[in-house]
């Protein structure tokens, strides 16, 4: 490997002092955390799926924001586009107002107020209007089309038609932009992720022989999401080979796109499986390196709501001391009657599996191919020795008929053998009798 020196960074991480400043050696020997000693991680997308960021030293803020005036509406709380709304309207009843008694006092209207003979040979611009706040109620009833019958404008003054003109323009366009806002505030999906669930806690243990990353997602409505769909995120530090710092380098977890397990049918709580293979961020981590690492796992789930049609997405994150080793979730979905029920009190709730290894993946798949690399060596050693008496066999089968023959002299000529000998020796022993016998008699 090259060998390098990395330089001092500062760290994302801040506090009334002023920026922390880390340390950082060789990144093959030293971990790098975003956090100062002692903390605890930050997390980078909260339980509730609100991300922790906040920008600052934005260039040209008010600007950019007043230039997409209708999504920052839309983005803002309720208390201040309530707030917004109603000085928008103040201000323009104000401001026609302001026009209106410019006029009236222009044509004179309020010259006339104490000379009832004159004022009746007077006609104003604006009928029942002798005060600013009388010009400020007209431009109410203008602009509302609340029309109390009392107060209107004359021919005598066109200015003031040409402003009862543009106030009304003014309103509808205002009245029109609330009202869609209002509109596209209350149909947004954000609030339909409130009612997807994720667990609190995500597991690792064994599914068909292989360690798997497991988390709980749930719906707490019977409306479905359409075209559901989940993904996750493993964030963490990372040092280059270059010697570049990324204090939040995003890597892609798989749960299942290449064949289609992604796509969820949320009916009721589902488990969803990350396998930890070879291609898995985690495939060199152990029991033991989890309780030592420094990362967070942002799981997103989303999806079109059923009722307008409209994406939703939710999310949550788990660090690295969220993750139970060795543990299952508990079923949740039981069979009663003819319905299948669920029991959300169970919905967080795992238990122990003793069975799970503590090693890492790549360790337990190095170990499986050691016991496979022993077993095909006792298979081929058996083979080699069949193989042999096949030979012998073949060669058997090669010989033919001489060979046969071979065999059956010798066997004769053993049997032969074996005949001759008892012979001799029953000659032997009758013998031997016989001269005891003549020996006696003597």
């Amino acid at each position: 490997l090259l060998a390098f020196a990395l330089h001092r960074y500062s760290i994302v991480s801040t506090d009334d002092e002023g920026l922390k400043i880390s340390s950082l050696g060789s990144f093959s020997e030293q971990k790098i955390s975003t956090t100062g000693p002692g903390r605890l991680r930050s997390r980078f997308v909260k339980k509730n799926g609100q991300c922790n960021v906040v920008f600052t030293n934005m260039e040209d803020k008010p600007r950019r924001y007043l230039a997409d005036i209708f999504t920052t509406c839309v983005d803002i709380r309720w208390r201040y586009m309530l707030m917004i709304f109603t000085t928008t309207f103040l201000v323009s009843w104000l401001i026609f107002g302001l026009v209106f008694w410019g006029v009236a006092l222009a044509h004179g209207d309020f010259d006339f107020l104490g000379q009832k003979d004159r004022a009746v040979e007077h006609k104003p611009c604006i009928l029942h209007v002798h005060s600013f706040v009388g010009a400020f109620l007209f431009s109410i009833e203008t602009q509302t089309t609340i029309g109390y019958g009392f107060r209107c404008v004359t021919e005598e003054c066109p200015a003031a038609v040409a402003t009862v003109v543009v106030q009304s323009i003014v309103g509808c366009i205002i009245d029109s932009f609330m009202i869609g806002t209002i509109m596209a505030k209350m149909v947004r999906p954000k609030k339909r992720a409130q009612t997807l669930l994720f667990s609190h806690n995500a597991v690792i243990a064994l599914r068909d022989g292989k360690l798997c990353l497991m988390w709980r997602l749930g719906n707490l409505r019977k409306s479905h999401i359409v075209e559901a769909h989940v993904r996750a995120q493993l964030i963490r530090p990372y040092v280059t080979a270059e010697g570049e710092y990324i204090p939040l380098e995003q890597t892609d977890i798989n749960v299942g796109y290449d064949e289609g397990l992604d796509r969820l049918f949320l009916v009721s709580p589902l488990i969803i499986v990350h396998e930890i293979d070879e291609q898995s961020p985690l495939y060199s981590m152990s029991r033991a390196d989890l309780e030592t690492e420094d990362f967070e796992i942002v799981v997103i789930l989303e999806g079109m709501v059923e009722a307008t049609a409209m994406t939703t997405q939710a999310r949550s994150s788990y660090l690295a001391r969220e993750i139970l080793w060795g543990q299952r979730f508990e079923p949740v979905v039981f069979e009663k009657h003819d319905r299948y029920q669920v029991d959300y009190s169970r919905f967080h709730k795992t238990y122990r599996v003793p069975s799970t290894p503590n090693c890492s993946a790549r360790e337990l798949s190095e170990m499986a191919s050691r016991s496979s690399s022993a077993f095909c060596y006792e298979n081929e050693v058996a083979l080699h020795c069949g193989e042999e008496e096949d030979a012998e066999d073949v060669l058997r089968e090669r010989d033919g008929g001489e060979g046969e023959e071979r065999t059956v002299s010798v066997d004769f000529q053993e049997r032969f053998q074996e005949q001759s000998n008892d012979m001799l020796s029953s000659y032997t022993k009758f013998t031997e009798h016989a001269l005891e016998e003549s020996t006696g008699k003597r």
